[in-house]
């Protein structure tokens, strides 16, 4: 497996000139070792992000550029990853409303009395959609395919098209319909107001059962660092050489404290790149060989014949010590 991982936490501090990404925000893995370090910068305009009903004025877009060293894929993949985020929270995990999410229409009155719990209605009693605190949490940055970029810069640039469908598993998108609501019944959860400072209108009104990144976001994970596709390319090799990539930079991961990266990966038989199912072998055989030679060490000093009668446990029973004392004298007879 063939992989890349750009921290890029950090790039809302960086300057609009391309600068280099400190190397413990990098890594690397290549058939080929020539691997050039990659650069980022800043710059801000209005932009509006997929499933928005506004533009957002002054949008962070974080531009990342790298080598690829050698053509990799097909298949190529692009996650995010994200550290230090909790989605495995009991109350977390439980804040949803399965039949919402179907599309069924949920009563004011039966959302209040669901699993969404903190985030069911709004102060003016409009029931959030989607509820619950999984949807609101969505991570909202936008990935955008990368650019090869030729010798004569940014402007003379072809892309790498990658595409957001069929990122979601098949029994997920299942779980998904288009909802009975009307636009003007609902309201969007708290943290998606940037992109509906007014609510849902006829044109922005969302269906979750095409919106495969809301469907991605929603299957939770175990641990507090995961990784969750975005993008892919099932059918196109990427050639080896300097790409560019745009990302508008919205969510916010400093505020818990965690880390948010991108992943370019392609896949074996065996699926990605998984350090520890390799270590985690690695350490069992070990700890095999080690009881193998205890256990043959023991058989050689103290061998132990196969078959012998004399382990058998109740061959080693101490003899019986009680005795027979006779018939007890009666009262009121002689001995």
């Amino acid at each position: 497996v063939q992989e890349l991982v750009i921290d890029y936490t950090n790039c809302n501090s960086t300057s609009s000139e391309f600068s280099p990404i400190p190397d413990n925000k990098v890594s690397a893995s290549f058939k080929t070792s020539n691997f050039t370090k990659p650069s980022w910068r800043l710059r801000t305009a209005d932009r509006r992000p997929p499933y928005s009903a506004v533009n957002i004025s002054n949008t962070p877009i974080c531009t990342l550029q790298f080598d690829i060293p050698n053509n990799i894929g097909p298949p190529v993949y692009l996650y995010y990853r994200l550290t230090n985020f909790y989605q495995n929270h009991r109350r977390y995990v439980k804040s949803l409303d399965t039949d919402q999410l179907k599309g069924h229409f949920i009563s004011n009155s039966s959302i209040s009395s669901s699993a969404c719990n903190p985030l069911r209605t709004n102060g003016s009693d409009f029931a959030y959609y989607p509820c619950g605190l999984i949807a609101n949490s969505l991570f909202n940055d936008t990935f955008f395919s990368p650019q090869f970029v030729n010798q004569g810069g940014l402007a003379d640039s072809s892309p790498y098209t990658m595409t957001n469908k069929s990122i979601a598993w098949a029994s997920d998108a299942s779980l998904y319909g288009k909802t009975a609501y009307k636009w003007n019944q609902v309201a969007p959860p708290p943290n998606w107001h940037e992109r509906f400072p007014n609510g849902y209108t006829e044109d922005s009104f969302i269906n979750l059962s095409e919106y495969e990144e809301f469907q991605v976001w929603m299957r939770t994970a175990g641990l507090p660092k995961f990784s969750k596709l975005a993008l892919r390319n099932d059918d196109d090799v990427m050639t080896a050489g300097t790409y560019s990539m745009d990302i508008y930079d919205y969510f916010p991961v400093k505020s818990y404290g965690g880390t948010k990266s991108i992943l370019i990966s392609t896949r074996t038989v065996m699926g990605g790149k998984n350090s520890f199912l390799g270590i985690a072998y690695v350490i069992i055989g070990g700890i095999c060989i080690v009881l193998g030679v205890v256990f043959t060490a023991a058989h050689l000093i103290r061998p132990r014949k196969l078959g012998d009668h004399t382990y058998l446990s109740w061959n080693n029973e101490p003899a019986p010590t009680a005795t027979t004392t006779g018939r007890e004298t009666r009262p009121g007879t002689s001995a």
